[in-house]
């Protein structure tokens, strides 16, 4: 199976204001999916702390924080890596992503690749899904996580 998506989008901003909409308003232009929820929970509001070694949070209406992942590649305005799991990931488990941030004339191409998805066990996290029916999927969804992002840029 290839374990990993990769989709670009142009977004109306430089690299520095993408990347900072990407890490500073991500509660603002992320939206939640039932396939790929962070919680089995209600939707929560998700942060960066900036830096590497930051975490990426989801805190919920009753005030619990669940952390995703944390930053593990900081260049500002040019790339972010962190890791990534959902809560129906075992413990140990957690996939990658890294979002590239490229000057194209005045627009900026940004990139994602998610990778890992090799190491998600059958169950839960893949919803039934064949590997390139999941990996289809989670294209789409970071697709749609672009264009919001767009959309606030």
């Amino acid at each position: 199976m290839t374990s990993k998506v990769y989709l670009a989008l142009r977004v109306k901003a430089s690299p520095a204001r993408a990347f900072a909409l990407f890490v500073e308003e991500i509660g603002a232009w992320w939206r939640p999916n039932g396939l790929f929820q962070t919680t089995p929970r209600a939707p929560g509001r998700l942060a960066f702390e900036a830096g590497k070694g930051g975490r990426l949070t989801e805190t919920l209406a009753n005030g619990k924080v669940f952390e995703i992942g944390r930053i593990t590649g900081w260049e500002p305005p040019d790339r972010l890596v962190f890791s990534y799991r959902q809560a129906n990931f075992p413990l140990d488990l957690h996939t990658e992503v890294e979002v590239r941030f490229e000057a194209v004339g005045e627009e900026t191409r940004v990139s994602v690749e998610h990778r890992g998805f090799d190491q998600v066990p059958p169950g839960a996290a893949r919803h039934g899904f064949p590997d390139q029916a999941l990996l289809m999927r989670l294209a789409e969804w970071w697709r749609a996580q672009l264009a919001s992002l767009g959309e606030l840029a």
